[in-house]
């Protein structure tokens, strides 16, 4: 299973990187963690016909901002967006005139489905549990190519999130805060949370994401939570927008 992330910053873009969007290809099928603006980079990294599902954790505009360049792409093995309730309606209405192009107009087929009332339609195994934010989201756990892999995106600490990442081999989890850092009006993880449910998860490995881009205004200010989460988990690493890794 190979990892690229094309998008590690949350909130907005800046010189450290685009806003949130993962890739992950296993042997049958190319998985997208959240759509931010990372996503204008999918192209070079997908070929052929595999079939790819988009998987959103909210709708904050950081992590669906991508969708509005659907039209650039050519998924010629379908496109499927799954998200919470309500997605079918959210989309119908950011994914289409006056704000950009409608889904029935792209060239490739596209379908959404909704969780949990489309979950058996997946054809492969995804854990999908509400996480602890300012606005409903989902974080999600995939068994893929023999691997387990967990995504935490926009949350404070919450057992939904050890949940999830029990004994994965790879953990992704945001990293919005800086050491020490917490707000209860706008629950988001620091490096010690993060490494708090990696640690209690039991898991193999953790990848820190989504960093707030007014306070990570550089990479070395990544590398000062990479150091602090690793004082708790010590196989943590910062993403960087095109770090490429293999699980």
């Amino acid at each position: 299973m190979k990892i690229t992330f094309l998008g590690t910053n949350g909130w907005y873009d800046s010189q450290t990187g685009n806003t949130i969007c993962i890739l992950v290809q296993s042997g049958d099928y190319n998985i997208i963690l959240d759509a931010g603006n990372g996503l204008y980079k999918i192209d070079q990294y997908l070929k052929g016909n595999t079939p790819t599902y988009i998987f959103l954790s909210h709708f904050h505009l950081d992590h669906i901002a991508g969708l509005h360049i659907l039209g650039k792409f050519d998924f010629a093995g379908g496109l499927h967006i799954c998200g919470q309730t309500g997605t079918k309606e959210i989309l119908a209405r950011f994914i289409n005139f006056p704000f950009t192009m409608p889904l029935d107009r792209l060239r490739y087929k596209t379908e959404i489905h909704e969780l949990p009332t489309d979950a058996a339609q997946l054809p492969f195994r995804v854990e999908f549990l509400p996480m602890l934010h300012s606005s409903p989201t989902l974080g999600y756990r995939f068994e893929l190519d023999g691997k387990a892999l967990s995504y935490c995106p926009d949350t404070g600490y919450c057992e939904n999130a050890v949940r999830l990442s029990r004994k994965a081999d790879l953990v992704i989890a945001e990293c919005a805060y800086k050491s020490g850092q917490y707000s209860e009006d706008w629950p988001h993880l620091n490096p010690e949370s993060a490494a708090k449910i990696a640690s209690e998860a039991e898991a193999k490995r953790l990848a820190l994401v989504h960093f707030d881009a007014s306070l990570y205004k550089t990479i070395e200010e990544r590398k000062a939570s990479e150091a602090a989460a690793k004082k708790i988990f010590s196989n943590t690493f910062c993403a960087v927008d095109d770090m490429q890794i293999e699980v």
